[in-house]
């Protein structure tokens, strides 16, 4: 990928209930953006970012995936999460180092209670986010309520920016209320979009659905609040504006719809992205203490020319190349065959390669600079939850949270010849996993394994 600077780049979280639709969305972003050449499904097991056996086998996300792309000169580094709460360590991992988020609600669902969950995480991280009403294509679909659910469990400040150009087998396009236009598709893939004027039986729905948001938009900017009061008409540009202001404010949480699957609504979303969205540099400066100092607070600002800082968030154990850390860049610059500090184990690393994951791909870079989310293989000793920087300039970064495991179980190797096998399998799934433990009982003799959930067990089983 070609270079960006830190204030053209977005980390985005796609969070959601189980079943809403994350995979088949980030899928259509990528298509969409050109960043691969063919739409993967769900169903087939040949999408983007689900592509670990398991989740192949079971159909759904197991592990947090990376999908950097680009749009309109701005790169989009999406982090697709799981929705089962078996795999919440992923999800908690992910929103640490992303600045805001997508939060996707099923057309026919609604607000399920996985939504409230990742709504609840997404405010402990204060991130900035959207909603993308997903499924608009399946039977059943309704906009109209969802939205209306919407507002019940997160305020007056969910605004729709569009509504759906029909609905469930007749979905076709939707009607942008900033525009004040109908978006209409006008092939399969979804990607020739064309803009009609808006038909005559839904012009007095978009004209008082665009008054209550223009209304908000005016009162997140004092000068266009000044304008709407005296009854001067808002440009789209000023609409726009606003409405970056007050999503980074968190005084509005913008709704689009469409269908991942379908590929339709997938332009829109990936504009609001960009233009709404926060860049590293719009986010506050991360907060860290100088190793073995508790009470002496450093932050690093997201700037390259910043002494280095990074944060490992995930691990992976790729049989192929070994352990595979991904790490965000808080500061600096973090390039290839260099020398890094982790402060944590107070050891120094080598730094070969660097890449960007897209999935199971990976893209070489000569250096990742700060806000920008890599990955790096076989370091020595470092771990998720790590930091990584310049051992002159030294930071250490709070511990990722992740949740205490909930289930036990005692499990045994089927032969006493397998016992290396199975300990040498925990060990890697120990070191992937923050959520999942390993002990033996000294009074039973037995291996015990703990984490999430049936199914998070089951996995790793």
């Amino acid at each position: 990928m070609k270079g960006f600077t830190t204030e053209r780049i977005r980390n985005v979280a796609l969070i959601s209930h189980g079943g809403a639709g994350k995979t088949s969305l980030a899928e259509a972003m990528l298509y969409t953006s050109g960043a691969i050449k063919r739409l993967g499904k769900v169903d087939t097991g040949n999408t983007t970012t689900d592509f670990d056996p398991d989740e192949i086998k079971r159909q759904v996300t197991i592990g947090t995936a990376l999908a950097p792309l680009e749009w309109k000169g701005v790169k989009i580094n999406l982090l697709d999460t799981p929705g089962f709460f078996d795999f919440i360590g992923e999800v908690q991992g992910a929103l640490r180092v992303a600045d805001s988020a997508i939060v996707a609600v099923c057309a026919v669902s609604g607000v399920e209670v996985g939504t409230e969950k990742v709504w609840s995480y997404a405010d402990a991280y204060n991130l900035p986010r959207l909603v993308f009403v997903n499924k608009i294509d399946r039977e059943n679909a309704n906009f109209d309520a969802v939205l209306e659910q919407l507002r019940q469990f997160f305020g007056v400040k969910v605004f729709p920016l569009q509504f759906p150009l029909g609905q469930e087998n007749s979905f076709k396009g939707v009607i942008d209320l900033v525009k004040m236009k109908a978006l209409v598709y006008t092939d399969n893939t979804g990607l020739a979009l064309q803009e009609e004027d808006i038909p005559a039986e839904l012009q007095e729905k978009a004209q008082n659905l665009r008054e209550k948001l223009v209304e908000a938009a005016a009162e997140a900017d004092d000068e266009l609040m000044e304008k709407y009061l005296e009854e001067e008409p808002l440009s789209e540009e000023e609409i726009n504006r606003a409405l970056r202001i007050g999503t980074l404010e968190g005084k509005i949480v913008p709704v689009l719809c469409g269908s991942g699957i379908m590929n339709y609504g997938i332009q829109p979303l990936l504009d609001l992205v960009t233009s709404a969205l926060p860049s590293p540099a719009d986010r506050p400066p991360a907060p860290g203490t100088l190793p073995g100092k508790a009470d002496e607070e450093v932050v690093r600002k997201a700037d390259p020319g910043e002494p280095l800082s990074a944060l490992v968030f995930k691990t992976l154990a790729d049989p192929y190349v070994g352990r595979v850390n991904y790490f965000r860049v808080y500061s600096g610059t973090l390039k290839a065959d260099s020398q890094v500090f982790n402060f944590n184990k107070e050891k120094a690393e080598r730094i070969g390669s660097l890449f960007f994951m897209r999935g199971k791909n990976q893209i070489q870079t000569d250096q990742v600079i700060a806000g920008d989310i890599g990955a790096v293989a076989k370091l020595a000793v470092t771990g998720t939850g790590d930091t990584l920087g310049d051992k002159n300039n030294p930071i250490l970064f709070p511990p990722i949270e992740f949740p205490e495991p909930v289930i036990s179980f005692a499990v045994e190797p089927k032969s006493k010849g397998d016992e290396e096998k199975v300990s040498a399998g925990l060990a890697r799934f120990l070191e992937e996993d923050p959520t999942f433990r390993v002990e033996r009982n000294t009074e039973t003799k037995q291996i015990i394994i703990s984490g999430m959930g049936d199914m998070h067990l089951d996995v790793i089983v």
